[in-house]
C-alpha cells in the first residue's frame, strides 16, 4: 500500500520521525480481528483469545474466520467490530451509568457502536439509532434486530431533521463521517480517496452536523465525538470549536497507561482527547472526545401518555419522504390498519415474556412491541422523523393468521414457553439461513416451531409434516455457496 505523500507530510508534523516510521510500517501489515460478545445471548461462552482491555466483552481473534457461515453470528451472539472503536464503552460507563437515559447514535450504520452502547446503557434506557442513507439504515435495523434489545428506535434522517427535538437527548454519539485515515489498511478505497481537499470538506461537514444537533442535547447532557482519522483538523480543532462556540466542557476519562492511548496533538492546547495509533494500540486509527453541554442536567419532563388497556397504539402514517420541514404532515390517508380483536391481542401478548411492560403498535398488517415507558418519546420522534423500526417487530398478518416475526425470535422479550423448539445441527442451520426448505424430525410438533442451534434461537419455521416452511427473512439469506473449514467456536 502506497500512502499519499501529502498524508505523510502532514502526519510528520504531528508525530516524531520515529513514530511516523512505525505508523507507516504497521499500516503495511494485516489488521487485527476482534469481536464483541452479546452477553444477553451468551452468558456461558468459551473463548481463549486475548481480551480487549477497554471493553468488557471485546476479544481479539488470532485470525479472521468465516463469520458468514457461523449460525451464532446470524443469531446475534456476537458482533465483529474493530477494537479501538470499542473505547466508546469507557465514556458511557464513566459518565452514563446510574439511571436510564435517552440516547441518540446519530451516524449509526452499520451498527457496531449502536449494538455496543445498547448493551452498556443503564436498564430502562432508550436508544435512537439514525442513519441518513436509506439502504444503510436497513442494515442498521437488521443488526440491531439480531442484537435483540427492545429499547431501540431506528430512524433514517438528516441531522438537520432533529432540530425540532430541542433538549431531547441525555447523550448523543456522533461518530461523524471523516477522511478515513484510520481505515487505510482496512479499506484501500480510503487511501485512493484521501486528499487534503477532502480533509477540508470533512471538518466543515462535521461542524455542520454538530451545529444541527447541538440543540437536541439537554443542558448538562453528554456528547461523544469520534472519528477514524488522525489529523487535528477533524479531531482536536473541532473539539476546540465546540468549546469556544457552544461553551462545551471537555471531559476527561480514566484510562490505563498500558493502553498506550495518545493524547492531544494540537499545539498550544492540552484538553483531554483520546487517539488510538495502530503502532501503539492493537487496533485501527480512532479518535474520541467527550464534552458536556453547559447548564443543569434535567430529566425528560414530557408527560407520559396513557393508552387504554387491551387496545393497541396505531402507528401514524410515515412522514413525507421528500419533506425536510419540521412537523409537516404526511400526504394521503396514511396507513390502513386491519381490525384486531381483543382475543387476537391477548394471544399476541402471550408471546411476550413481560407483556405488561409493552404496548402493541399496529402498522398496516404488522404489529410491534414497544416499551410503555418510552411511548411519549416515540410520539415525539414520529412527529419529526422517518421511523424505520421501533421496538420489536412481533407479528405479521398472513391471511387470517398472525405469524411471528423473525425479530421476535432474536429478541430477549420472547416468552420461552410460547413456541415449541427444535434443535438443529450445523448443516440444517446453514440450510435454514439460506432460506431453504427444512425437514425436521418425525417427533417435531406441527405448526410454528422455533429452531435453535446450540440451544440459541435461530428463527421460526411452520412445520407441516413432510417439510417445514422457512420463515427466515428473504433479504437476509446467505447467498454464497461456500462452506468454511473453520468457524468461531463460542459454545463449550
Amino acid at each position: 500500500m502506497e500512502l499519499p505523500v501529502p498524508f505523510i507530510n502532514y502526519t510528520r508534523r504531528l508525530l516524531s520521525e520515529t513514530e511516523l516510521e512505525k505508523l507507516t510500517a504497521i499500516l503495511q501489515q494485516e489488521q487485527p480481528v476482534s469481536i464483541r460478545i452479546n452477553e444477553s445471548k451468551l452468558n456461558d461462552f468459551h473463548i481463549t483469545t486475548e481480551w480487549v482491555p477497554w471493553c468488557s466483552t471485546g476479544y481479539y481473534l488470532a485470525n479472521r474466520l468465516t463469520f458468514t457461515f457461523d449460525p451464532l453470528f446470524h443469531a446475534g451472539c456476537y458482533y465483529v467490530q474493530e477494537a479501538s472503536s470499542m473505547f466508546v464503552e469507557q465514556a458511557l460507563k464513566q459518565y452514563v451509568s446510574e439511571e436510564s437515559v435517552t440516547m441518540l447514535d446519530l451516524c449509526a450504520a452499520p451498527g457496531g457502536k449502536s449494538t455496543h452502547v445498547r448493551s452498556v446503557l443503564p436498564e430502562g434506557s432508550l436508544l435512537v439509532a439514525n442513519e441518513v442513507i436509506r439502504n444503510r439504515s436497513q442494515i442498521l435495523a437488521e443488526n440491531l434486530t439480531k442484537w435483540g434489545h427492545p429499547g431501540v428506535v431506528v430512524t433514517n434522517n438528516d441531522p438537520a431533521d432533529f432540530s425540532s427535538l430541542e433538549d431531547f437527548f441525555d447523550v448523543i454519539l456522533t461518530d461523524v463521517p471523516c477522511s478515513g485515515e484510520g481505515m487505510f489498511r482496512k479499506d484501500p478505497v480510503a487511501v485512493s480517496e484521501w486528499s487534503p481537499e477532502n480533509v477540508e470538506i470533512c471538518w466543515q461537514r462535521q461542524r455542520r452536523i454538530i451545529a444541527d444537533i447541538w440543540s437536541c442535547l439537554k443542558p448538562g447532557g453528554i456528547l461523544i465525538y469520534s472519528t477514524c482519522t488522525y489529523n487535528t483538523k477533524e479531531d482536536e480543532e473541532n473539539i476546540r470549536w465546540m468549546r469556544d462556540e457552544f461553551g462545551a466542557e471537555i471531559l476527561s476519562l480514566d484510562i490505563q497507561e498500558d493502553w498506550k492511548i495518545t493524547g492531544n496533538l494540537l499545539v498550544g492546547e492540552d484538553f483531554p482527547v483520546y487517539r488510538f495509533l495502530p503502532h501503539k494500540t492493537r487496533g485501527e486509527g480512532f479518535f474520541l472526545a467527550v464534552v458536556r453541554k453547559p447548564g443543569m442536567s434535567v430529566r425528560n419532563s414530557r408527560a407520559e401518555q396513557s393508552f387504554p388497556q387491551g387496545k393497541a397504539f396505531e402507528m401514524p402514517g410515515k412522514r413525507n419522504e421528500n419533506s425536510r420541514e419540521k412537523g409537516r404532515k404526511p400526504q394521503g390517508k396514511g396507513t390502513k390498519t386491519p381490525g384486531v380483536s381483543k382475543e387476537q391481542l391477548s394471544l399476541l401478548r402471550e408471546w411476550l415474556l413481560t407483556p405488561d411492560n409493552y404496548e402493541l403498535i399496529l402498522n398496516g398488517n404488522s404489529v410491534s412491541a414497544f416499551p410503555k415507558s418510552h411511548l411519549s418519546e416515540l410520539t415525539a420522534l414520529q412527529s419529526s422523523l422517518r421511523i424505520v423500526q421501533a421496538g420489536v417487530n412481533l407479528a405479521e398478518l398472513k391471511g387470517k393468521d398472525w405469524l411471528p416475526d423473525h425479530a421476535l425470535s432474536m429478541s430477549r422479550i420472547l416468552n420461552p414457553d410460547t413456541f415449541a423448539r427444535e434443535e438443529v445441527d450445523y448443516n440444517q442451520a446453514i440450510a435454514y439461513l439460506r432460506k431453504e426448505a427444512i425437514t425436521l424430525s418425525e417427533d417435531a410438533p406441527r405448526g410454528i416451531v422455533l429452531l435453535t442451534y446450540k440451544h440459541t434461537p435461530l428463527g421460526f419455521v411452520k412445520n407441516i409434516g413432510n417439510r417445514a416452511n422457512n420463515l427466515y427473512p428473504q433479504e437476509w439469506r446467505i447467498r454464497s455457496g461456500y462452506l468454511p473449514e473453520e468457524i468461531l467456536e463460542l459454545c463449550p
